[in-house]
């Protein structure tokens, strides 16, 4: 299977299923002397671990990480860094009546005509499980990051037709929902539990924003800041949309409200609006990132729904096992994650952009 390594400098590859003995991540490009602890990985990984709260899947999972290389005495030390977390509660007898039929909004159909063979059991590679590795090397990029004064903040925008008002991180911290809006987050608790009682589920927006960055930071033609944002977005299974600044509002405005003036303030160009979201050319422009992912349901719902089997037959499914009725409160992590992976990628490829930064870095004298 190609496709389970993104990166050019900063380059992680994962690995494993969702019912499979472990899943995990091979992180290359960590310069040597980060300060580096297990704990600092599993801070992320208990953001995204499942049964949290009732809005997520009851799998009891401690998604405890494992460091089996790279990192030594509390500092990394070049090498790739290899992280696994073990399965421990899979349940894949919850599976054996969808051994045959293709689940609606899932890769069951797609995996099996590529491939020929599928692993039925919570999805195999396509599960969100997968997302374990991305948090884990998202752990690590974001202490590269924090060294730098860069910060990566995702939070939940909306679940379904509730949107917050207002942005507290404080509150965010208070609620599963990873919502900065305390009246948002029990409107939607409310509307989630309706949801629930109807055997379905609920999709959301989250929102990224990341500051502190440097200006130039991106390529100008295929290696774009913000298409490598969109890219690495969208490679999570349940992302189905991506906007950076003003997105699709930007069409409906014009040149003279769509750009962002320049001013000098302390000294420094800024500008006066952010409707470009932090990115011009394909490159950073000093100003806060800021970008939107829309997320889908969760497509294993408990409703029966029309489907087809292997043998190419029209028939019923209803899907049992340990689901959550929204996967947006989980993704936040994982979309926090996949920015600050990017970002790093990026910087470390912009350390060769221009000459004489070059020369200054290896002069004889240093």
């Amino acid at each position: 299977m190609a496709g389970s390594s993104v990166g050019q400098n900063f380059r992680i590859t994962t690995w494993g299923e969702s019912h499979g003995a472990a899943l995990g991540v091979v992180v290359d490009g960590v310069p040597a002397g980060l300060s580096l602890e297990a704990e600092d990985i599993q801070v992320f990984l208990n953001r995204r671990k499942p049964g949290q709260s009732k809005f997520t899947t009851a799998r009891l999972e401690a998604d405890r990480v494992e460091v089996l290389s790279g990192v030594f005495e509390g500092k990394t030390t070049g090498t790739p860094i290899s992280l696994m977390v073990r399965n421990k509660d899979q349940h894949s007898k919850d599976y054996s009546n969808i051994s045959e039929v293709f689940r609606p909004g899932h890769a069951d159909y797609t995996f099996w005509e590529k491939y020929g063979i599928r692993d039925y059991r919570g999805g195999g590679r396509s599960s969100g499980r997968e997302t374990i590795g991305r948090v884990a090397a998202g752990a690590i990029a974001s202490k590269i990051l924090e060294d730098l004064g860069i910060c990566v903040k995702a939070y939940t925008k909306s679940i379904g037709p509730v949107e917050i008002s207002k942005v507290d991180f404080e509150e965010m911290e208070k609620n599963r929902l990873y919502m900065p809006d305390a009246g948002a987050a029990e409107v939607a608790e409310g509307y989630l539990e309706a949801c629930m009682s109807d055997l379905n589920s609920s999709g959301g927006v989250i929102e990224c924003v990341v500051t502190g960055m440097p200006v130039g930071i991106g390529e100008p033609v295929f290696d774009k800041l913000d298409a490598n944002l969109a890219k690495a977005m969208l490679s999570i299974g349940a992302v189905k949309g991506f906007e950076i600044g003003d997105g699709f509002a930007a069409s409906g405005s014009t040149g003279a409200e769509n750009n962002d003036a320049f001013i000098i303030q302390d000294g420094r160009i800024c500008k006066e609006t952010n409707h470009a979201g932090g990115v011009l050319g394909g490159m950073s422009d000093g100003s806060d990132i800021v970008f939107r992912v829309a997320i889908k349901p969760t497509p294993s719902i408990s409703k029966k729904q029309h489907t087809v089997n292997v043998s190419g037959e029209e028939t019923e499914i209803e899907i049992h096992g340990r689901h959550d009725p929204v996967i947006v409160p989980r993704a936040v992590v994982v979309v926090e994650s996949m920015a600050a992976i990017t970002i790093v990628d990026a910087l470390f490829s912009n350390m060769s952009a221009r000459m004489d930064l070059i020369k200054e870095f290896y002069r004889k004298d240093r």
